[in-house]
């Protein structure tokens, strides 16, 4: 009977340990994170803080409890909200605040906080956390100048094509008209040297047009394009071989496909695209006839075409950059064109969220394979 009473009387005592060997247990929890963390009551006012929340607003512990949680943020009525919101669900996660410091700078952080429950099981108050995002913050801030000098770049690649398509194009129309007259009023009648430099003046105003065509073409990819829409690309290849139709004849090519899918896309750019690489093996060609099939089958996210010939072929070496501007693997005179279309056929693709490569062996021809992101409400 003494021994009962004994250890009724000493059950308190025990508790009481324990619960001190818990308190400092949290305590050096708490201390361990270099977050800032505090508990709030149901008042809203602060209860304890660690001393990354000490170091975040520049005052000591003892300053800090007993007094509104919600001060110590630029926004102390979003921050009230936050707490608030938090009684009622439970949990708050990733609530964007400012932490204000004394000395008058600020800390953004992420606010995490949840419920915590006293010994009656009833909510007793909040535990929360705030996670430093000054990087992410920096970075976006860095983002979002890369944007507008991105946007300014753009603006002024639009006020370029608006000069070319406007202020050079004409001088050049009179250039090559001019000297069109004089090849055919004077042909002959001055010596060959003449006739020649004439051919050359009038060649040269040609090509200057179709460079400045193809410029435009390639800086409107981006600002010009039409919004993405349900295409049948098999309607988009038969138009496309439509166009073609003189080159085909020509050269006695053949087109052949196999059955294409419908797609969100940009009708006129993705025909850009196919006219872009089936032309280009329709001139590429060896002795034979030029032989080129069209293919799609879909892939993880994406549909991935392929436009195979039997033409000249590419060297290894010269694969990647025949997709940049102005490269060219044979001369004008050997091949017309400006060397623009594949960069031009590039862009295209990469704004379809693709890309486009090409496998190919000298004599033996080329594939051309791009790939256009499989988006919603594409089969």
């Amino acid at each position: 009977m003494d021994i009962t009473d004994r250890k009724a009387a000493e059950e308190p005592l025990r508790r009481s340990e324990a619960a001190r060997q818990m308190s400092a247990y949290t305590r050096s929890l708490i201390e361990a994170s270099l977050d800032p963390l505090v508990t709030i009551d149901r008042d809203g006012k602060i209860t304890d803080v660690n001393l990354a929340a000490e170091k975040a607003t520049g005052l000591s512990r003892q300053a800090l409890v007993g007094t509104d949680f919600c001060d110590y943020f630029t926004e102390p009525e979003k921050a009230r909200a936050g707490f608030q919101r938090a009684f009622r669900e439970g949990t708050v996660r990733d609530y964007e605040l400012a932490i204000r410091h004394r000395d008058g700078g600020t800390t953004p952080v992420l606010y995490n906080a949840s419920v915590y429950r006293g010994e009656t099981g009833g909510i007793a108050g909040v535990f929360a956390a705030a996670r430093d995002i000054s990087n992410r913050k920096r970075a976006e801030a860095l983002a979002a100048e890369k944007t507008a000098e991105l946007e300014r770049s753009n603006a002024e690649l639009q006020q370029f094509a608006y000069v070319a398509s406007h202020d050079l194009q004409e001088p050049l129309r009179a250039v090559a008209s001019f000297t069109r007259l004089l090849g055919e009023r004077y042909r002959g009648r001055l010596d060959a040297d003449a006739d020649e430099f004439i051919g050359f003046a009038v060649e040269g105003a040609k090509r200057a047009q179709r460079l400045i065509y193809d410029l435009l073409a390639y800086s409107r990819v981006t600002t010009r394009g039409a919004a993405f829409a349900p295409t049948d690309c098999e309607a988009v290849l038969r138009d496309t071989l439509a166009d073609l139709a003189a080159a085909i004849e020509e050269t006695g090519g053949q087109v052949t496909h196999d059955p294409l899918p419908t797609l969100e896309a940009d009708a006129t750019q993705l025909g850009q695209v196919l006219q872009n690489l089936i032309g280009n093996a329709l001139k590429f060609h060896r002795a034979e006839p030029p032989r080129v099939h069209v293919s799609a089958r879909r892939i993880v996210g994406a549909w991935r075409f392929a436009v195979r010939d039997n033409g000249i072929g590419i060297q290894p070496q010269y694969t990647g950059q025949i997709f940049d501007v102005f490269q060219r693997l044979h001369t004008s005179a050997e091949y017309p064109g400006t060397g623009i279309g594949l960069a031009i056929a590039k862009k295209i693709v990469e704004r379809h969220g693709g890309r486009i490569w090409v496998e190919s062996e000298p004599e033996k021809g080329s594939t051309f394979f791009f790939t256009i992101s499989a988006r919603k409400g594409s089969p």
